[in-house]
């Protein structure tokens, strides 16, 4: 089963995320949440979120073992570019492209054994007395 999580307008340039991407995407995703907060790349702590929302989506929405889980892909793309200008000398200006990044984790892993159901977990209903007594 396919499970997978997004973060769109991250405010990181698309190269600087994909260096990080080229070294965990051979990894276990639980491997690569350990590791991620030990890198020094500005880009581990989004890439961190994304990969453990998207563990935690197998885990509750689709009931798969996280320690099955395996990554199928880890796309990153271009996001919009917010335009900005540097003033220099003789009254022209120097054009500055500040780029944003989306980032899509899609997991593929086995479902937990036949034993274990998944339960949308909700407020049970509230239970009347039944000691006898009127009231």
């Amino acid at each position: 089963m396919q499970v997978s999580a997004i973060a769109k307008n991250i405010r990181i340039s698309p190269k600087k995320v994909s260096l990080v991407v080229d070294q965990i995407k051979k990894m276990n995703p639980q491997d690569a949440i350990d590791i991620l907060p030990l890198t020094k790349k500005s880009s581990s702590l989004p890439l961190k979120k994304v990969i453990a929302s998207a563990v935690a989506n197998a885990k509750n929405n689709l009931g798969l073992d996280p320690k099955s889980l395996k990554f199928e892909s880890i796309l990153v793309s271009q996001g919009p570019v917010f335009k900005r200008f540097q003033p220099i000398s003789r009254g022209r200006a120097h054009s500055i492209l500040k780029r944003t990044s989306h980032i899509k984790v899609t997991l593929v892993g086995e479902q937990k054994k036949e034993g274990s159901k998944v339960t949308n977990v909700s407020k049970a209903p509230k239970e009347e007395k039944t000691d006898g007594s009127k009231s």
